[in-house]
């Protein structure tokens, strides 16, 4: 049976715990769950950005992708998950004059090839607003939800 690419309208995202800490990072998983009736597949890296301000305001760069890592599909059955390994500085490693720090509301996530976006709330993370602080680095997307 083929499957198609897996559209925003039919996942949900959200973090789960992934391999622990970095000094000065957290390492969570971007987990994208397919809530949709048939099988479709995912391949690469999903757009991640903090957004905050109560209405959705990017806040400071988008995520960076880690092209080192393997980008092979990933096929999801109805209810099926795949993950992300993220790599999220803390602000307070930047001086507060370049990071300009702002607490997040949380992420916005463009799964791989879709211009819809989901979002995962999460008040656990503070951004720099400044555009040249990158906080987040994005592993591409792999089967399982860890």
């Amino acid at each position: 049976m083929r499957s198609t690419r897996c559209a925003s309208a039919h996942l949900t995202a959200s973090l789960a715990p992934g391999g622990g800490g970095a000094a000065g990072s957290a390492l969570p998983y971007l987990v994208l769950t397919n809530t949709g009736s048939t099988r479709c597949t995912l391949q690469g890296w999903p757009g991640v950005s903090f957004v905050g301000e109560g209405d959705g305001t990017q806040l400071g760069a988008a995520g960076d992708f880690d092209r080192s890592s393997p980008h092979g599909a990933v096929t999801l059955e109805p209810g099926g998950s795949a993950h992300a390994p993220l790599r999220i500085a803390q602000a307070r490693n930047y001086p507060t004059a370049d990071c300009h720090p702002e607490a997040a509301d949380g992420l916005r996530v463009y799964p791989p090839g879709e211009t819809h976006a989901l979002f995962v709330a999460s008040g656990d993370f503070t951004a720099c607003r400044s555009d040249s602080v990158p906080l987040i680095t994005v592993q591409a997307l792999l089967p399982g939800a860890s």
